[in-house]
């Protein structure tokens, strides 16, 4: 059995963290059931000097107040429709997170294909949006430990190749659009893109 991640593990740097959340398990546990998938994408932001990060500039507001604080924590917050599920890493008053962008479904499958109206399973968790949709991740989960119940992250496998590019859809973010801190799966077949 996998077991549960210790808060310590996301006291590191985000672009080393974004490469080792890669193949654990994102986990929602309800009292009905555990819906998971394998984080098979993420997305390292760097904070004060990242152009495309919420907390650019030391920026402290309501929404990126929990990245400021300690590492392991959830930050979500909602962009167009969909919630987005970050990890808050590294050291505390510096505001890094990690974006968990796509999984591969591993539990509670019939129950994701419901929640996303019956999608197929290509194309239920490979998109920030879509993964959160398909596991049931609202805003409640923001400023709660992500090595806790009820959504946490739990040991999984260490990918052989590790494939990195430009992080998507922040095009009006200067020359932060061209870092190359994107982390995917290679040749993950749900990758976003």
């Amino acid at each position: 059995m996998n077991s549960t991640i210790k808060k310590d593990f996301f006291l590191k740097p985000a672009l080393q963290l974004a490469k080792e959340l890669l193949g654990c398990i994102l986990v929602h546990r309800t009292d009905e059931l555990e819906l998971s998938g394998m984080i098979v994408e993420t997305e390292a932001y760097m904070g004060p000097d990242d152009r495309a990060a919420h907390s650019f500039q030391n920026r402290r507001t309501k929404r990126t107040e929990i990245m400021f604080h300690e590492p392991g924590f959830i930050y979500t917050y909602q962009m167009h429709t969909h919630t987005l599920i970050n990890v808050v890493c590294g050291e505390i008053g510096i505001p890094n997170a990690i974006l968990i962008r796509a999984l591969e479904p591993v539990d509670g499958i019939e129950k994701m294909i419901e929640f996303r109206k019956n999608q197929p399973i290509s194309n239920l968790t490979n998109g920030p949006g879509k993964l959160t949709k398909a596991l049931n991740i609202t805003m409640e989960s923001y400023g709660k430990p992500i090595w806790l119940p009820p959504v946490y992250i739990k040991e999984g496998i260490k990918p052989e190749h590790i494939s990195s590019g430009p992080r998507i859809g922040i095009e009006n973010t200067g020359e932060a659009r061209d870092y190359p801190w994107r982390f995917w799966i290679t040749e993950n077949k749900f990758v976003s893109r």
